[in-house]
């Protein structure tokens, strides 16, 4: 196990979308793609302004988010199937979302996660648009890392 922040942190930021796991309002498991944003060890999402996920955090706040990247196969032997394994890191995230609705502070997270994709994080946002998008915050409660083969 990983346990270096700085190394968790390189691990999320140069992953590209992350998956969110959680259970749906009948007990079974659900999992979904985000592009995100990450700052000051919080994870940041937006989503338009319903949906299944929205329902779901309604209900049950908790979530896993799984980050990997790095992914190279290598083996001992080419002729041998079992020598054959994946090289990896990858980060569990697990924690509560909690909806940012004031619409100052999602302009600011809609700025970090911009900054993700674009490396700007001065973008400007209409009323109607900070008003239609939905923008949430996972503070850890508990991370897991771990890298593999490198």
């Amino acid at each position: 196990m990983l346990k270096e922040q700085s190394e968790i942190d390189k691990i999320i930021n140069s992953t590209e979308v992350c998956h969110v796991g959680m259970v749906d309002l009948d007990g079974k498991p659900y999992v979904i793609g985000f592009n995100f944003g990450y700052q000051n060890g919080i994870l940041y999402l937006h989503s338009g302004p319903e949906g299944k996920k929205i329902e779901i955090w309604k209900k049950n706040p908790y979530v896993c988010v799984a980050f990997s990247n790095d992914f190279l196969l290598r083996h001992q032997n080419e002729e041998v199937a079992c020598s054959y394994s994946m090289k990896y890191k990858s980060v569990l995230l697990y924690g509560r979302v909690e909806e940012i609705i004031y619409l100052d502070e999602k302009k600011e997270v809609l700025n970090v996660i911009m900054k993700k994709y674009t490396g700007r994080d001065n973008f400007e946002y209409s009323l109607p648009a900070l008003k239609n998008v939905r923008v949430f915050r996972i503070k850890p409660d508990k991370i897991e890392a771990k890298v593999y083969g490198y």
